[in-house]
């Protein structure tokens, strides 16, 4: 009986404790400063010019609580927070069961967090899991709780909610999914978006229709149990496939959003920021974007490419900084928001023998040395058979030099140069360019038949575009709050990786596959677009059975274009005209009224006049410049590997 007596007084003095305390709590919050509601849960993105290119959730486009479906409001409170206009900040018999739930199941299985904690963590905090984080939760959701109504903060939570696909705020998302303005929605549209900030990646319709819908129904049964709608109603519910329309009225450019999502996936590795800070919004983004130069990509790729099925992957970077100017991850980001410039990994065919060449010029060889270009079974001590082939069996069946090795993309000459080297040689040169992928040292590599991503491939690239630089491409150049202070700042970072002189040798040498002195037996593989170019460019083209690329760049630009079918389908040869020709018009338009910029000639290196074929003293008007490090010019070797 004393036992029972004194657990009693512990109890009631404890609930006598917590009510002085929670008074307490309350009355200081009462006395502290007004939270602002309306300047918060924002992301602004802006381009290179400091112009808005996206707006999250801000006061422009706030929308008065009178002015939002009933639908949505009734849809948002009986799944988020049902007991939302009885609690006080904190639903307390709800956090007694999902914790007893939680602990039955060994792990968090139910939340409690109420719609004003959720507006909170929209608004001010990051969602790392600490006390004091918590902490700050709970006294800033009792100071939102005694400063507004219930009205109120229902209503800055719906414009400041995460809908997806980059919409923060309930008119934003009514907008972009269903083209109509918040007030209107329907009640199926209503459950629809209620539905997705539970997982704003997996539940936006645009993308994931299914998956919508379905947890649109979870909603719906929440307000069923809740009485807010009727059985007849909930039983007649989405028997008619919903209309998405999934468009802005501004900057509404198909592939835009590919580049957004290379931005957001770059803040998420950025320091002093916190991963789940996207979510609240409340950021600037100073970016990269040159809009110009991806409107004018985009109209390329889409006035180009005459084949609905084929997916186009691009990237415009200034070699100088690393600054990536334009990006497009495929066709349409509404219909397939998969980012084929990020997540795609395909081989990379012939783009990938600069790498090999420049360690060949490392290593001893010249611009003139020479192997036999001939039908070639490489034989090796396992008795595998390793058989390349050039592009349609085409063969000088002699000797020919390095440069014109490049000019032709003669797979045979690639394939010696790589034995010869050792084939470790290229994996390590590779890396040593930037290249982050494992690559495996085989005799195939030389050709391309390693997969990359296309933003991890041009690292590489960037290196011999800037005269041997390693730097990091990049997007964000800087992200500040919404009150100025800077959280960010990119800070270039170079270092010298490779020899200058055999960088400019194999620029010089790039840019034969346009040059017409290199017409012989075949052609060099980019003549066909040489009188679209107003300038010099570097220049190399791959092709694998379903993969085509084009890469070209100079001081000033690196672009590089990939198509193919993301269900690896083969490719046809209008993808190689394709790519070409959506590359040299987008460079050209890029460069369009800028100085003309090329490589300045080391004066370690000289220049010889010679034959593009043999590499010999010329004897017509087809000679052309082989470009060597002083005292090499006597040093071509000649040699012939058909075993290993």
């Amino acid at each position: 009986m004393h036992k029972f007596k004194f657990l009693l007084k512990i109890l009631i003095f404890s609930f006598l404790s917590f009510i002085i305390v929670m008074a307490g709590l309350y009355t200081y919050a009462f006395l502290s400063p007004k939270l602002e509601l309306t300047s918060v849960g924002q992301m602004y993105i802006y381009d290179n010019e400091n112009n808005l290119v996206y707006q999250g959730s801000g006061a422009s486009e706030w929308v008065n609580l009178e002015n939002i479906s009933p639908y949505l409001k009734d849809a948002v409170i009986n799944v988020e927070d049902k007991n939302f206009y009885k609690h006080q900040g904190f639903d307390y018999l709800r956090i007694i069961k999902a914790m007893a739930l939680n602990i039955k199941n060994k792990s968090i299985v139910q939340g409690a967090s109420t719609i004003s904690q959720q507006y909170i963590k929209n608004m001010y905090l990051d969602f790392n899991q600490t006390w004091k984080r918590k902490l700050e939760e709970a006294f800033l959701t009792l100071e939102l709780e005694v400063h507004y109504s219930k009205e109120e903060i229902l209503e800055g939570y719906l414009n400041t909610i995460n809908f997806g696909a980059g919409n923060y705020g309930i008119e934003n998302a009514s907008q972009y999914y269903f083209h109509k303005q918040a007030k209107d929605l329907t009640l199926e549209e209503s459950l629809m978006l209620a539905g997705i900030p539970k997982n704003p990646s997996n539940y936006n319709p645009v993308n994931h229709y299914d998956a919508c819908i379905e947890r649109a129904k979870i909603v719906a049964q929440a307000m069923l149990h809740n009485k807010v709608i009727d059985e007849e109603t909930y039983n007649h519910l989405f028997e008619e496939k919903i209309e998405i329309y999934g468009k802005r009225e501004t900057n509404n450019l198909q592939m835009l959003m590919y580049f957004q999502d290379a931005v957001l996936k770059e803040l998420d590795t950025l320091d002093n920021i916190p991963t789940s800070l996207l979510d609240a919004g409340s950021l600037k983004i100073y970016t990269t974007l040159d809009m110009n130069a991806q409107t004018k990509l985009e109209k390329e790729i889409l006035d180009t490419v005459k084949d609905e099925k084929l997916q186009v992957a691009s990237i415009l970077i200034d070699p100088e900084t690393g600054a990536i100017k334009a990006l497009t991850g495929g066709m349409n980001y509404q219909e397939s928001q998969f980012n084929r410039a990020l997540q795609a990994k395909r081989q990379v065919g012939s783009t990938m023998k600069p790498f090999l060449y420049y360690a060949a010029l490392e290593n001893g060889l010249t611009s003139s040395s020479t192997f036999v270009s001939e039908p070639t079974n490489f034989v090796f001590s396992n008795n595998q058979v390793y058989h390349p082939s050039n592009f349609n069996d085409i063969y000088a069946n002699k000797n020919i030099t390095m440069a014109a090795a490049i000019a032709y993309s003669d797979n045979i000459y690639a394939v010696k140069t790589h034995l010869f080297l050792g084939e470790e040689t290229l994996v390590d040169t590779a890396e040593k360019m930037g290249i982050k992928e494992e690559l495996i040292a085989n005799p195939s590599l030389a050709l391309g038949t390693s997969e990359m991503s296309m933003l991890g491939f041009a690292n590489g690239y960037t290196t011999l575009a800037n005269g041997g630089y390693l730097t990091d491409n990049y997007l964000i150049e800087k992200v500040e709050d919404l009150n100025g202070h800077v959280l960010y700042q990119h800070k270039n970072k170079k270092k010298m990786v490779l020899n200058y002189n055999y960088v400019y040798i194999l620029n010089e040498m790039l840019a034969n596959t346009s040059n017409k002195n290199f017409q012989s037996y075949t052609s060099p593989t980019a003549l066909s677009i040489a009188s679209k170019m107003s300038r010099k460019y570097a220049l190399k083209t791959g092709t694998t059975k379903t993969d085509y690329w084009t890469v070209g760049y100079n001081k000033d630009a690196l672009l590089m274009i990939w198509l193919g079918y993301d269900d690896a389908t083969e490719i046809n040869d209008n993808a190689s005209k394709w790519a070409k020709n959506i590359w040299v018009e987008t460079i050209e338009d890029y460069l369009m009224g800028k100085e003309e910029h090329w490589y300045e000639t080391p004066a370690n290196v000289i220049g010889i006049l010679q034959d593009p074929v043999t590499g010999k003293p010329a004897t017509n008007g087809k000679a052309s410049l082989f470009y060597y490090v002083r005292g090499s010019e006597g040093n071509t070797i000649t040699v012939d590997v058909k075993e290993e």
